[in-house]
């Protein structure tokens, strides 16, 4: 039986306008034709490398980008369009970001205020102090200040802060920076126990090899767009990866060889119309940097290239 879509994203794009010389202007369009799906109680890890815009998916979805952003396609949630009230009623309760800086923590305020979210109910003291306890935190870091933590331990604390409201959605925007292998791996622990509680959670990471042990389903990220989705299990084997770059991905982890992609990915100047791996690509030909790149569904998932077997 297949699980209640919290989240679906159907053909995001999100430009930024930037002044060039005196008051000439561009539109830089960082991500383009994005579409991934989150369900309620599993994990869906977006994957790719560093400065493919991951985090503007994130912000996109919570409706946090500059002012200068353009943002075009469709966002769903629970089946009705993301528009602004509907964000305005859920944001920071149902859907909750656990983002990438520590920053986001307040330095001047003690962990327990900020995880109660000010709140001085005996119930919020009691949540609170359940969530610090459920991810190893004892009494005393209530009244201790973000900088008096670990680098794990402000993680967690960001966790808690999140799951005060009980959410339907997590966001998690890269939630390992900096932190050792079994830290990283404990705090993807979290996530996923978050996802077996019956949460839908969105894991934004360029750590394909660890979100692939708590992971469900892979969207694969390539220069602002996604290129493949599929069930997790399936980089077990290559031959059940269809996308070039999914495969690319496959061959460069450390227990299949280690074996790196030569070239770089493009920066948003210098996409073409066609497909954005197609530089790169072994199995590219003249119509793939021109054509628009059909969706092909497969096996569990869909993936975006013009190979004849796949259409």
């Amino acid at each position: 039986m297949e699980k209640k879509e919290l989240l679906r994203v159907d053909g995001l794009s999100i430009s930024f306008r930037q002044y060039t010389r005196g008051l000439h202007q561009r539109d830089l369009p960082v991500i383009k034709d994005l579409s991934l799906t989150v369900r309620a109680g599993e994990m869906t890890a977006v994957a790719g490398s560093s400065g493919s815009g991951k985090s503007l998916l994130a912000h996109g979805i919570l409706g946090i980008l500059p002012y200068n952003a353009s943002v075009s396609g469709k966002i769903y949630y629970e089946g009705k369009e993301l528009d602004d009230p509907l964000r305005s009623r859920i944001v920071g309760t149902e859907m909750v970001l656990v983002p990438q800086s520590v920053s986001y923590l307040d330095p001047l305020m003690k962990v327990g205020e900020q995880v109660r979210n000010g709140k001085k109910s005996p119930s919020a003291i009691e949540r609170c102090r359940s969530l610090l306890k459920r991810y190893g935190l004892g009494k005393e870091v209530e009244d201790q200040y973000p900088f008096e933590l670990s680098g794990g331990m402000t993680r967690r604390v960001l966790i808690s802060t999140a799951l005060m409201e009980m959410p339907k959605l997590v966001i998690a925007d890269e939630p390992t920076p900096g932190l050792h292998l079994s830290a990283a791996k404990r705090v993807l622990g979290h996530f996923r126990e978050i996802a077996d509680q019956g949460a839908g959670v969105l894991l934004i990471t360029h750590d394909l090899e660890l979100a692939l042990e708590v992971a469900d389903r892979v969207a694969v990220f390539y220069a602002g767009t996604t290129v493949e989705e599929m069930p997790a299990d399936h980089f077990k084997e290559e031959k059940l990866l269809l996308h070039p770059y999914s495969q690319a991905l496959y061959r460069a982890m450390p227990e299949h060889g280690f074996s790196a992609l030569p070239g770089v990915q493009p920066y948003v100047t210098e996409r073409g119309p066609g497909c954005v791996f197609a530089d790169r690509c072994p199995c590219a030909e003249e119509e793939c940097k021109k054509a628009e790149i059909p969706v092909a569904e497969t096996a569990g998932g869909w993936v975006k290239c013009l190979r004849k077997e796949l259409l």
